[in-house]
């Protein structure tokens, strides 16, 4: 007897959002994504799906396809229009055609319960997002180090470990590790000033900037973090925990989704 395969409703692994930055090559505009992330989602179990810049009315047709979003780093910033600032240093890039889509599309997925992943300028908007202000200098604030990486230096220097976070008790990242320390890479010149409203420190960096939060009220996994998992993941156990909840996220929001259209009721 020939053995059943299975269908592809039960082995399609769930699809992942990874919005695309906007970057001129030449004189051409393209969408582009950084392989280490593409790369992270597939550690996560998932499929990656790389999303050009979205109009409004197609965020919400996306989220519809959607068990997880990812949100990558980049070397752009977050437009500081965002939070009522002007920009402080003209020299750093944007990404407003990013910004105009995923700016709208974070809440909307928290909202629907879709699990999140948030790395770098992921992280930052997610803050501003949901309300919140970033730092667009941090190595100017006294107090603060300076969280910046050496464009000269090697890039396995960049993406080393600088200084270690401290995991605030009782969330997200102390359920899935159990460290209340490690070491991370630092790579960003902006950062939290003004944490957005109903979200939780995670973790924080030795001078109080804070380095990961997720926001308990939604109904799925949910966690932002400055640093850089997604960096040769694969040989780093935490990354790999991180990525692994993720993805273990995105399979439990497919799994119920897939039971709710089950038990619909059908039109007759």
């Amino acid at each position: 007897m020939t053995p059943a395969v299975p269908s592809p409703s039960t082995t399609r692994r769930p699809l992942v959002l990874v919005p695309a930055c906007n970057r001129l090559v030449g004189a051409h505009p393209f969408h582009i994504a950084g392989q280490k992330y593409i790369d992270a989602v597939r550690l996560a179990g998932c499929l990656p799906l790389v999303v050009p810049a979205a109009q409004p009315h197609e965020v919400d047709e996306l989220l519809d396809l959607a068990d997880g979003v990812f949100l990558t780093g980049s070397p752009s910033n977050v437009h500081p229009r965002h939070f009522d600032e002007v920009v402080h240093d003209p020299a750093l890039p944007l990404d407003p055609r990013r910004d105009d889509w995923t700016l709208p599309l974070i809440p909307r997925a928290l909202e629907r319960g879709i699990p999140l992943f948030a790395i770098c300028r992921g992280f930052q908007e997610a803050n501003v997002a949901l309300g919140g202000a970033l730092h667009q200098a941090v190595q100017e604030q006294p107090g603060l180090m300076d969280h910046r990486s050496r464009d000269g230096d090697p890039v396995d220097l960049q993406y080393g470990p600088v200084h270690p976070v401290m995991v605030e008790p009782g969330g997200v990242l102390e359920t899935l590790l159990g460290h209340m320390e490690f070491p991370v890479n630092s790579l960003h010149g902006q950062g939290i000033k003004r944490l957005a409203p109903g979200l939780r420190v995670e973790a924080r960096a030795p001078d109080g900037l804070v380095e990961a939060f997720s926001q308990p009220a939604a109904n799925g996994f949910n966690l932002a973090v400055q640093w850089h998992p997604e960096w040769q993941a694969q040989s780093n156990p935490i990354s790999v925990k991180l990525l692994r909840a993720f993805g273990d996220a995105c399979r439990t929001f497919r799994e119920r989704n897939r039971e709710s259209v089950r038990e619909r009721p059908r039109v007759p």
